[in-house]
């Protein structure tokens, strides 16, 4: 008999892929978390029956979410990482050695220990003496903050259920709030490619918009997510996410990456026309 795990991406559409075996499920405070073992995309971590990371491909997700702002921001020293249990972004951030703290703020406790048992490919820098671990609600975390971070990076899941407040106005409105004069926020974006995900994505820019002066959304390809076109938003108080890219500055790091680079950097601004649109309809919005 095959086992196979399959999510619903529309009420149209089923992504699947072939299991050889189940390695973990529980239920925690929060969700449900199961990690599954498969011969094409390796081990992959699900949260109530959504897929938030393959061995295969999160080096996607994490390298754009991570590389693009440190590529563009010349001193970053205090970050924020709001989700991102798993440690991917954790493990991308320590490759700089001028960071001097990471906060990463995850409200379940279970994904981070079942992340270190079964995906130690990206939970391997959770130990590093920079990062602080603290188990918390990200909104309510960010509202004592005040200018205490260069960059904040939100990796949530999708809004609803533990990630939903992690998508209001209220939020964003405490993350500028907690970044420093020339600070940057980076958001994972939802895809724009259904329609269901589509409204997501324009709510969250619109209220990201009201927030900060400068916001601009980049692309990825990542093959496991709903339709492998994804997004990211880049919000700054002060840096243009393309004109203030230091590619010489970046590459002297010589940092090891598998996706990005300083050539396809400025590439994944150029959105597709129906894209541009999508997100015109929100800031035309008064």
């Amino acid at each position: 008999m095959e086992l196979w795990f399959t999510e619903r991406h529309t009420a149209n559409v089923k992504f699947s892929i072939r299991v050889n075996r189940q390695l973990f499920s529980a239920e925690s405070d929060f969700q449900r978390i199961d990690i599954f073992e498969s011969a094409e995309f390796g081990r992959f971590l699900t949260l109530d029956g959504y897929m938030m990371l393959t061995e295969k491909d999160e080096f996607i997700y994490h390298e754009m979410i991570t590389h693009v702002p440190m590529a563009v921001h010349p001193n970053v020293r205090d970050v924020l990482v709001i989700g991102a249990g798993d440690g991917g972004v954790v493990r991308e951030l320590c490759c700089y050695p001028e960071i001097a703290h990471i906060d990463l703020v995850e409200i379940d406790q279970m994904v981070v220990e079942v992340c270190r048992k079964f995906l130690p490919q990206t939970a391997c820098k959770l130990d590093d003496p920079r990062v602080h671990i603290h188990y918390e609600d990200g909104l309510r975390f960010i509202r004592t903050k005040e200018a205490a971070y260069d960059l904040i990076i939100v990796d949530s899941t999708d809004p609803f259920g533990p990630g939903e407040g992690l998508f209001t106005k209220e939020f964003y409105g405490n993350c500028y709030k907690a970044l420093r004069a020339d600070g940057i926020m980076v958001n994972q974006h939802e895809s724009p490619f259904y329609e269901e995900d589509a409204l997501a994505m324009q709510r969250a820019h619109k209220r990201i918009i009201e927030s900060f002066p400068l916001s601009r959304v980049y692309q990825a390809h990542i093959p496991t997510y709903p339709s492998g076109h994804w997004l990211f938003g880049f919000s700054s108080k002060k840096y243009h996410p393309v004109k203030d890219l230091d590619a010489a500055r970046w590459n002297a790091r010589q940092i090891p990456t598998k996706y990005y680079t300083t050539n396809m950097h400025g590439g994944a601004f150029a959105l597709p026309a129906y894209v541009e649109h999508l997100l015109e309809d929100v800031e035309d919005v008064e």
